[in-house]
């Protein structure tokens, strides 16, 4: 949050802590649902919150004994009594403190199984089966056995438990790591930890540790006052212990700092777990505190904590500490928190005040998550409940059946008079003989095929990264198919998306743009040697003053440093190409010059103004920082408190100036130069540090001539009014904002007119096709790419701009180093210089260069250049202090520096006061490198109909230059930024409104471009104010409509609580209505069988900081990155680099999504269509409920001959290949769209299971008996037949017919079915006892109908019969869609139809196919032509070229028809 590192007195951070209480609810809708809608959700609105009062009051608070505590009086008091025996009490429980132990797992031994057994019965299919399976075990209902079904029903539940449990295991074992790891707490000598486990002895054993100084008194050995340092376990830490840490330590616990071995007891720690910030935050030692660096100083304190009650509010602290009666505040400033990592110091002394589960970081996460479900189960419950609606109208049917052949026949028939069969038995055994409708092994089936997806997604090689050796892990499989349906991408910044590794990239000086890239260029490490940079050797001499560029006192030589290796040819050309390119602008031109060029320049021409411009500019790099240098094994390397400094300093140092020492009062630089190097020491005189509220930082040094230099470095929107130029800067600034504002309209309407596809992307690629004579086909890559708009050099926007004059002078960060640049005035001065400089310098001598309104403009426009790529952009600044200036305004510093009022507001404005009248020194970009492949990672998911939204810890200007590198931001984006701080909410929020309606209305496409809103943790915790309920409706209203958001200076909890909110906002209830009147019964009807879904949330993340939204999306994914494994080892899936996100989603996704949505349908087909021929049955034997098949057989049935049908192309089916996903994202759409399952296609299913099983039942029982005498007319003949008819059509219409990707796998199992069900029928021949039976089995497949003709003519024939109806189907449909008219539906029979198709408007022959079912988009396109596609050699290479990470569309070339007769002919 803005402004809050400091005190943390911003009052907006007073709501962070309500926001976990409100994140439930659910923001309103933009049309105001009717009346009676209102009243309904009322009424449920009522009932669920009464409902939740309940339980909380009887399960949490009575049994569970979880009840809320109440807030302390004035906070809890914490004592510095290291001495003390017995633990301190917390009076808000009257016990004491809670342990240091943390658990992250979802379950523990007690509540397991209760909520376990909630969970599973809230499947309606285990429900129903329990509700079936209860009555069953009455003795004398059952027809089939008292057991059957709550018995396995119990099995396959207690199955499901059992995975459910090892998963939480896993956690809980890793939970144990955490808690086990060891600290170093001063206790009493030989008293052991008061926590006693049932390792006490083990916990607390002593292990000692190398000796240091802090605390005079090693680990283990006591003191004289009775006190030792010991080793414990952090599970074992109490509130109030004094623990002692070592640098690049972990924090166990919320402390206070006691002491620090830093300067003035300052310690510098790293918050990046916590708060994902990578700048290094320093802490300091309350002045009451001072003493306390040794064991008898702590004991001597006797200070007393008074702080606040465990909270999450990352950014504010409120506390006292009181000593000898004197009270100071206890702030941010001397607080560290658990998650954070001490940095650059030697060891820090701090007491406990925050322990386990009530430390800062774990009140942001969300401790105790409920199990994730599977949102593909939504849709099965429905299907659920639709077949048990179905099996009450066919019991119902078949019961009245048996009512009117009862009333016909039964009460006439003399042998049947006596022995009547009571209704309530009639209706028992129908729905226990049926209730298999509904599949008994649904679920276990599903785990089988989830466990495979495990094991194949972990498998994959593609999804191995070899850097660090970790393969993609899933770590809860019940969710495989949501990685197929997500819509939201949540995505954390820093180790995500970045290796937080910044690189000195680019330098602007005196309007000239250059190249830094000694770091990519293949040669010896600097920090090597510590003198000069790869690639170069030194030669010149060094002027004693570098920072004037004035003549040596001893000479007239000047500055020179710093050439290359090899001798400089006057070369004109330009570089082949820069070994650096732009991931978020990749088609950018670089710049031809590089800082090897500059130096170079430097020493030929180290007379010249600029060479002076350009060594101040490297000379300001090197001491206006705060990196403290540490020397190793002959090497230099740097601690750092930002790594933007360390990046600065260490291009300084490949530039020849290489810091070797500093202190708090000089810097001492070694300057490479004349075949040596030479050391100067400037001595440091104050320096005023950068904060959020500055943005930016100050050093005043005295040279070693005495002069006083001030040099200062930020933001350009903070240093530009600081100038003393500055009205003249303002105005170049102004002029080209206009500008880019203009090139921006152009480049937004040139956008409009480019093809998009359905959801208003950029297709993947373009595919010309044809019905007509001709059949031209042709297929293109990569048309998202965008036309090259450079806005440097685009002579189009500088010809129509309104401020075409500042466009047409010179550019002189482009690549090419023309003459043309000069003047014709100059033209004397550029022909002396090119006899001593190289022609590629030529525009270095333009008169321009000097002239400061030039150099803002050229400058102003490199840093938005900058910007634009990504680069986190610097201005520089300086100006020379006399003695008098400096004395008396170091007199005003110094007062402020020693008050004890508001010292550091004071201390900001009287640095405001010096810095004034600057002038302009340059301009830096640092990339902040990302991971490989992240920014077209990014651009995938974005045509994948994904919106992308970052929320980070950084501040705002770096989240923006991340997002513009990551690709999140595009060059055309309209970027909106809400801010608290500029005015009212509301307003802004309905700005951005307006502004958006604006554009939808004059682009083209009726759709505004592509937008990003920029929002902070300060204004979302205003947003949650109890008297911003209307603006937090507009905001949430609006940012579902935006492509991108970006969330910075955001808390964990915030992250979390805009998941869940922006989760809630777009299900399904909370959208608006599309129309207020009420729907017709049509549109009811379509609404039920395809009702509107909410897309998936997925968030990612790599650190303990992101561990609350990982667990409140649908779907968490954790990155094994810098930030540690907490993350991966929660999250549902753990991956090793961003850009395997990519494959996750759009591969194993869509896959998984596929396969399971298929699964679901063909086994309730597949029952359904079993069960029909024996409910046909029942007319021919009154309706009595005799069962057609054989028992068990049908026992066996769903075991093992239905089995694999379904769960082997539910493992390996892959409808499109890989790189087709990969090359088209846009076909992941058809899990968000529920194309694989949903209302209308289960309809479709279920009528071709109706058609095939009536079909199989007449066809049987007319063909085998029916048209010729038979061997054996028994009931077991027919039944068999038909049953063997239902196995064989079973397993050849799922394995063989319907499956497209066919492996080995699927035809062995195929085999081992079908042979499989032979074998049976020879098992049950011969084990089958003779006698009278219902079914005759015993010798019947050898002795009567197996010999028998007529039964194998009739299989032969009903399967002949299915199969062509089945392939002429789908080969009908097939070649509709491939055409383009299977869309049309019924419209495809009519002439008009077919005469659009192959004549159009321009003539016959020539014309392509204009209608609606053939253009649209590429996702709207069908599996079955994609899969025709893949089957051309052409397209399937262009496909696979396209799916590789960095693929350049220019690479790709059309596939006309001389390269493919066969992609013709396929498109």
């Amino acid at each position: 949050m803005k402004g809050r590192e400091g005190k943390g007195t911003d009052g907006g951070s007073d709501h962070v802590q309500a926001m976990g209480q409100r994140s439930s609810e659910k923001v309103p809708a933009a049309v105001s649902p009717p009346a009676s809608s209102k009243c309904a959700q009322g009424r449920r609105s009522t009932f669920k919150t009464t409902a939740e009062q309940w339980y909380r009051r009887i399960v949490v608070q009575l049994i569970l004994g979880r009840k809320a505590l109440p807030a302390s009086k004035d906070g809890r008091h914490i004592p510095l009594r290291p001495h003390r025996t017995a633990p301190l009490l917390d009076e808000r429980r009257g016990a004491p403190y809670i342990s240091n132990s943390i658990r992250t797992s979802r379950y523990t031994v007690y509540d397991f199984f209760p909520k376990q057994l909630i969970f599973q019965f809230t499947r309606l299919a285990n429900f129903y089966f329990l509700c079936v399976g209860i009555p069953q075990t009455i003795p004398g209902i059952s027809t089939t056995g008292n057991v059957t079904t709550i018995l396995p029903l119990l099995f396959f539940v207690l199955l499901t438990i059992t995975k459910e449990g090892y998963d939480d295991w896993k956690r809980h074992r890793l939970d144990k790591v955490e808690n086990a790891k060891s600290v170093t707490v001063l206790r009493r000598a030989g008293a052991a930890s008061s926590r006693r486990g049932p390792r006490w002895w083990i916990h607390a054993t002593v292990a000692p540790k190398e000796t240091d100084n802090l605390g005079h008194c090693e680990t283990g050995h006591a003191s004289d006052l009775g006190l030792e340092w010991r080793t414990v376990q952090w599970k074992d830490l109490e509130v109030g212990d004094v623990i002692r840490l070592a640098r690049d330590e972990d924090v166990p616990a919320d402390i206070v700092l006691l002491h620090a071995d830093g300067e003035e007891g300052i310690a510098y720690v790293e918050t990046m777990a916590l708060d994902g910030e990578t700048n290094l935050k320093s802490k300091q030692v309350s002045l009451a505190l001072k003493g306390c660096d040794s064991i008898e100083g702590i004991c001597a304190c006797g200070a007393e904590f008074v702080v606040e009650d465990p909270n999450p509010d990352l950014y504010r602290f409120d506390g006292r500490v009181t000593v000898n009666g004197e009270t100071l505040p206890l702030t941010l400033s001397e607080i560290v928190y658990r998650g954070c990592t001490i940095r650059n110091t030697a060891a820090v002394l701090g007491v406990v005040i925050n322990t386990g589960e009530e430390t800062k970081i774990r009140r942001n996460a969300n401790r105790h998550p409920a199990a994730k479900k599977p949102a593909l189960e939504r849709m099965a419950n429905m299907i659920v409940v639709a077949l048990v609606f179905y099996l009450i109208a066919l019991v119902a049917g078949l019961s009245g059946g048996y009512a009117i052949w009862q009333r016909t026949y039964e009460r006439n028939a003399w042998y049947l008079a006596d022995i009547p069969v009571p209704y309530s038995q009639i209706i028992m055994g129908f729905a226990i003989q049926f209730n298999n409708v509904i599949p008994l092994a649904l679920y276990v089936s599903l785990e089988i095929v989830k466990i495979a997806q495990m094991l194949l997604l972990n498998s994959d090689v593609e999804m191995y990264d070899e850097a660090s050796d970790t393969p993609a892990r899933c770590n809860t499989n019940t969710i495989l198919e949501n990685l197929g349906q997500v819509g939201y991408l949540f995505s954390d910044k820093t180790g995500t998306l970045t290796e937080n590794v910044m690189r000195f990239r680019k330098l602007s000086v005196a309007g000239t743009a250059w190249l830094h890239e000694m770091d990519l260029v293949p040669a010896q490490d600097p920090l090597a040697t510590g003198a000069s940079s790869p690639g170069v050797s030194v030669s010149g001499v060094l002027s004693p003053n570098p920072e004037h560029g004035a003549t040596s006192p001893d000479g007239p030589t000047l500055t020179r440093f710093l050439s290359p290796a090899t001798p400089t040819s006057p070369v004109t050309g330009r570089r082949s190409s820069s070994h650096w390119r732009s991931s978020g602008r990749p088609d950018h031109v670089q710049p031809d010059l590089t800082t090897v060029d500059l130096l170079e320049y430097i020493r030929l021409r180290p007379d010249s103004d600029f060479s002076r411009r350009a060594t101040q500019f490297i000379l300001a790099m090197a001491l206006c920082h705060t990196c403290l240098p540490e020397h190793k094994d002959g090497r230099v390397d740097f601690q750092a408190a930002s790594p933007d400094e360390l990046a600065l300093v260490r291009a300084a140092q490949e530039l020849g100036f290489l810091v070797v020492q500093r202190t708090s009062q000089t810097v001492t630089l070694r300057i490479s130069g004349g075949g040596g190097h030479s050391d100067r020491t400037y001595q440091i005189l104050d320096v005023i540090e950068f904060s959020s509220k500055r943005k930016r930082m100050s050093i005043i040094v005295r040279c070693p001539d005495g002069s006083i230099w001030l040099l200062t470095k930020g933001a350009d929107s903070v240093i530009v009014p600081r100038l003393r130029m500055a009205d003249l800067a303002a105005q170049k600034a102004k002029e080209l904002r206009q500008s880019l504002e203009f090139e921006h309209q152009l480049l937004r309407k040139s956008e409009a007119r480019e093809p998009r596809n359905s959801f208003g992307g950029r297709p993947s690629l373009t595919i010309r096709r044809s019905l007509a004579l001709g059949r031209h086909g042709s297929v293109a890559g990569g048309t998202s790419k965008r036309p090259h708009v450079d806005r440097s050099r685009s002579f189009e926007i500088s010809a129509l701009s309104p401020m075409a004059y500042v466009e047409s002078r010179p550019s002189l960060n482009s690549r090419m180093a023309s003459l043309d640049l000069l003047r014709a005035g100059s033209k004397a001065a550029h022909t002396a210089a090119s006899r001593t400089v190289p022609s590629k310098f030529a525009f270095l001598e333009d008169p321009s260069l000097s002239d400061d309104a030039a150099i803002f403009a050229r400058c102003f426009r490199q840093i938005d250049d900058f910007a634009t790529e990504g680069l986190r952009t610097l201005l520089f600044a300086h100006r020379f202090l006399s003695e008098q200036e400096y004395n008396s305004w170091k007199k005003l510093y110094r007062d402020a520096e020693t008050s004890l009022v508001d010292r550091q507001d004071r201390i900001e404005a009287v640095g405001e006061m010096i810095e004034q009248s600057l002038d302009l020194i340059g301009a830096s970009g640092i990339e902040d490198q990302l991971q490989h492949g992240v920014a077209e990672t990014i651009d995938r998911l974005r045509r994948a109909n994904i919106k992308i939204w970052m929320l980070t810890g950084d501040k705002r200007e770096t989240a923006i230059n991340i997002a513009h590198s990551a690709r999140i931001c595009q060059p055309g984006s309209d970027i909106f930024v809400l801010d608290v701080a500029k005015g009212d909410l509301q307003v802004q929020i309905l700005t951005i409104m307006e502004d958006l309606q604006l554009q939808a209305e004059t682009n083209a496409s009726h759709t505004p471009g592509h937008t990003v809103v920029v929002i902070d943790g300060h204004t979302l915790a205003a947003l949650e104010a109890p008297d911003a309920a209307h603006a937090k409706t507009l905001f949430y209203r609006l940012i579902l409509t935006i492509d991108s958001v970006i969330c910075c200076r955001a808390s964990p909890a915030q992250k979390a609580l805009l998941v869940r909110t922006v989760r809630a906002a777009s299900s399904p209830s909370s959208a608006p209505s599309a129309s207020p009147s009420s729907p017709s019964l049509l549109q009811r009807l379509r609404a039920t069988l395809n009702p509107s879904t909410a897309p998936l949330t997925l968030a990612i993340g790599d650190g303990a900081n992101d561990l609350a939204m990982l667990s409140a999306a649908h779907v968490g994914v954790g990155i094994s990155g810098r930030e540690g494994l907490q993350a991966a080892r929660v999250a549902d899936y753990a991956i090793a680099q961003f850009r395997f996100l990519a494959r996750l989603l759009l591969v194993h996704g869509r896959w998984n999504y596929a396969r399971t949505a298929r699964f679901v349908l063909a086994t309730f087909w597949k029952e359904l269509f079993f069960y029909l021929p024996a409910a046909l049955y029942q007319r021919l034997v009154g309706y009595t409920g005799p069962s057609l098949y054989e028992a068990w057989s049908l026992t066996a049935l769903n075991t093992l001959f239905t089995s694999l049908c379904v769960i082997v192309p539910a493992v390996w089916e892959q409808d499109l290949r890989a790189e087709t996903l990969l090359a088209v994202p846009e076909l992941y759409v058809f899990g968000q769209r529920e194309r694989g399952l949903n209302g209308w296609l289960y309809l479709r299913w279920m009528v071709a299971a109706a058609v095939e099983g009536v079909l199989i039942w007449v066809l049987c029982w007319v063909m085998y008996g029916g048209l010729a005498p038979v061997k054996d007319g028994g009931l077991f003949a027919l039944g068999d037949l038909v049953f063997s008819c239902n196995v064989l059509w079973t397993n050849l219409k799922l394995l063989i017919l319907d499956t497209y990707y066919k492996t080995g796998i699927v035809i062995g199992s195929f085999v081992i079915t079908v042979g499989g069900w032979w074998v049976w029928q020879v098992f049950l021949a011969g084990v089958y006892q003779p006698g009278v039976w219902p079914y005759a089995v015993r010798g019947g497949f050898f002795t009567s109908f197996g010999p028998d003709p007529a039964w194998w003519v009739a299989l032969i024939a009903v399967l002949g019969v299915l199969s062509c109806m089945e392939l002429a189907y789908n080969s009908v449909k097939r070649n509709l869609i491939v055409a383009g008219l299977w869309k049309l539906g019924w419209k495809w029979l009519r002439w008009s139809t077919w005469k659009r198709a192959f004549w159009s408007t321009s003539g016959v022959g020539g014309g392509a196919w204009m209608g609606d079912g053939a253009s649209g988009s590429l996702e709207e396109w069908g599996v079955e032509l994609w899969q025709v596609m893949e089957q051309d050699p052409a397209i399937k290479e262009t496909l696979r070229k396209m799916s590789r990470l960095g693929y350049e569309e220019e690479d790709v070339q059309a596939v006309d028809g001389s390269e493919s007769d066969g992609g013709r002919d396929a498109v």
